[in-house]
């Protein structure tokens, strides 16, 4: 079955043709970081435009990959929320208009649920029940996965998603935007013990909380600032260990989170997905500890950890086998819980 996947939840027009849930024919993105960067984040109105100008080119390009067209579709996926109002117009509307034309069934996907089932696009994919970490720009969430179209929360944030910190404290250090390479480059360089910035674990729950992280590197460097004269963030050490000090505490509450829902559910099978997936001191902890714990780790690509068309279309895959599919009605939210 060859599935079209269709991803505008945020910045990046995907697109997408993966056969039989599994296999990736084509999986385009077009970034829109150039876009934004001079505003240090996203802004909605110019994500949308962008979408509009871009969704038809990479379908079309997708496609073309592929070597498939239009006619020898079998579904298409689109990612429904959550997200961005005005991202998520624009690919339901495409979407839905594509099916109407060929008569090809609709099938509307969780962003949240396509980044679960990206581990799936991999030669090697958990058995369920597994657990799934969640850790994206707005999002970060601990899931029991017991089957398609059953998941159960285990934990999300109460306040900034781990990525959000990310961006938030890259904009503060003066570092740009997005802030999650920028600072996973800088803090391979420093040295992560030189500030003991606070982990907020919570242990009474499975929840997370950045929020307090990010405003203990404000303190810190609102400190170096009157304490000294001469700008202390144009000193290239200092900020290497502001960064690897701030990287860790992030990377040691996600890791220890997780083993606490491993013993908690005691499942020892875990996929880690999301844009903050791609971080290589996350990535690296979590297979330390599943080395530690003879627990099973499954982290898909870098290409599959951030916003694709690909996840969307491997989860829209199950809805259509499942013949759970959406109507012409279809209307994206921009909040929309698992």
């Amino acid at each position: 079955m060859l599935i079209l996947g269709i991803d505008t939840s945020c910045d990046d027009t995907s697109a997408a043709v993966v056969e039989d849930g599994r296999r990736i024919l084509s999986n385009i993105v077009s970034s829109q970081a150039a876009i934004h960067k001079k505003y240090g984040g996203i802004v909605p109105e110019l994500a949308s435009r962008r979408h509009v100008e871009m969704i038809w080119p990479v379908v079309d390009e997708a496609l073309k990959e592929a070597g498939i067209r239009l006619d020898k579709l079998e579904g298409i996926a689109v990612c429904h929320g959550p997200g961005l109002i005005g991202s998520l117009l624009v690919g339901s509307s495409f979407a839905k208009a594509l099916c109407y034309s060929k008569g090809i069934p609709l099938a509307a996907v969780n962003h949240l649920e396509g980044h679960v089932f990206s581990v799936f696009l991999e030669e090697t994919n958990p058995a369920f029940p597994f657990l799934a970490l969640i850790v994206s720009g707005g999002h970060t969430s601990l899931y029991r996965i017991e089957g398609f179209g059953r998941y159960r929360e285990l934990g999300r944030t109460r306040d900034d998603a781990a990525g959000e910190a990310y961006d938030k404290v890259s904009k503060l250090l003066g570092l740009g935007y997005p802030g999650g390479p920028v600072i996973d480059s800088l803090a391979q360089k420093g040295n992560p013990k030189a500030i003991e910035f606070p982990r907020a674990y919570l242990p009474e729950s499975l929840d997370f909380s950045f929020s307090g992280l990010k405003t203990s590197v404000l303190h810190f460097v609102k400190k170096l600032i009157r304490e000294r004269q001469d700008e202390p963030l144009k000193d290239p050490g200092l900020l290497q260990d502001i960064a690897a000090s701030f990287q860790r505490a992030v990377v040691d509450v996600l890791v220890r989170k997780t083993v606490w829902a491993i013993k908690r559910e005691r499942i020892k099978r875990v996929a880690l997905s999301g844009g903050v997936a791609a971080n290589s001191e996350l990535r690296q902890s979590m297979s330390i500890m599943g080395r530690e714990r003879e627990v099973e780790m499954f982290i898909p690509s870098l290409s599959l950890c951030t916003d694709n068309a690909a996840m969307i279309a491997a989860a829209g895959y199950h809805h259509i086998m499942s013949q759970d599919t959406a109507g012409l009605d279809l209307n994206p939210k921009a909040y929309l819980p698992l």
